[in-house]
């Protein structure tokens, strides 16, 4: 069974056990070269203090590399010709381990997992990918995704009696990064679609997009995004409004939970009137690009017969 198989199936015999979790809330954490890092997990068991949670390592094309557990004590472990390389502790108020991991290389570079057993099943966390950055490498700077959203357009809403709503983040760091979209004050996740992730410099971006029915357009949509460097550490909530109001053309804001603070971008609602000029300003060039080309082959046909004419008579008047 591949890993994210096995781990699925884990989780999935976890629920089924009455909400069982290893919850691993920080999708990535950044270190520097030579210093240190720590990895949490919160594990959901009555019994925390006797459990043996465990921890593990897995690099890409590898299999899972388990490196160490912890019981009562503090566990350290020399791991790659380095003393006391990685260390696991329990903090039985919190029902929290850590796994500290020090003098930071870039062969530390993984995901790493912390496991327990419950019975017969092992239950995994979903992981923490880990990230090494140089020294000279500054990360003072605001690294959080920067959104800016794309309302769906009149001429879709009216065509196609649906629309889609773009969100578009860019100039984040590190690269690990997960969005998802809700209705507002609502819990299930929507299903939507993800674009890749792209590299710009030395910051990444990335975009997702969700397309809604005629039956679901008067509801507000928020886009969740998740990163290491969200302010606070609190996830972005990045309002939309219901396609009623979008046509209305009211303003969008990007919220951000327990912050005294709105942020408003640009929203990009195209009229019809606008969709058509366009249109046509593309329909024009395609003609014109092709009356081009015709001139060409006309002259093209021209020539080729003067010079062939011009030829057949110099090589009559040489003959007689």
């Amino acid at each position: 069974m591949a890993l994210p198989e096995a781990i699925l199936f884990s989780s999935l015999w976890a629920f089924g056990l009455g909400q069982l979790k290893s919850e691993q809330h920080e999708i990535s954490v950044t270190g520097v070269r030579d210093k240190s890092v720590v990895i949490s997990c919160k594990v959901s068991s009555q019994d925390f203090s006797n459990k043996y949670i465990h921890w593990y390592r897995h690099k890409p094309n590898q299999g899972m590399e388990h490196l160490v557990y912890v019981v009562t004590a503090p566990a350290p472990k020399n791991l790659g010709g380095k003393k006391n390389k990685i260390e696991a502790r329990k903090d039985v108020r919190t029902s929290t381990s850590t796994l500290n991991i020090r003098f930071l290389e870039k062969e530390d570079e993984a995901t790493y997992y912390c496991a327990w057993w419950r019975g017969w099943i092992k239950i995994f966390g979903r992981g923490t990918k880990l990230i090494v950055t140089l020294p000279d490498r500054s990360l003072d700077g605001d690294m959080s995704p920067k959104p800016t959203i794309f309302l769906p357009s009149i001429d879709e809403i009216n065509l196609h009696e649906a629309g889609t709503h773009l969100c578009l983040l860019e100039k984040f760091f590190p690269d690990v990064i997960k969005v998802y979209w809700k209705e507002k004050n609502g819990n299930r996740v929507l299903e939507s679609q993800q674009g890749n992730i792209i590299k710009t410099n030395d910051t990444y971006m990335k975009f997702s997009w969700l397309t809604v029915t005629k039956k679901s357009m008067d509801n507000e949509l928020v886009c969740i995004v998740k990163h290491e460097n969200n302010k606070r550490g609190i996830d972005q909530e990045i309002l939309f409004p219901s396609i009623e109001n979008n046509k209305r053309g009211i303003d969008q804001e990007i919220l951000f939970p327990s912050i005294n603070k709105e942020v408003t971008t640009h929203a990009c609602v195209k009229k019809g009137s606008d969709s058509l000029q366009l249109q046509l300003t593309n329909t024009c060039a395609c003609y014109t690009y092709l009356l081009l080309l015709l001139k060409s082959l006309v002259y093209f046909v021209i020539i080729s017969f003067c010079v062939c004419r011009r030829t057949a008579v110099c090589g009559h008047g040489k003959s007689s």
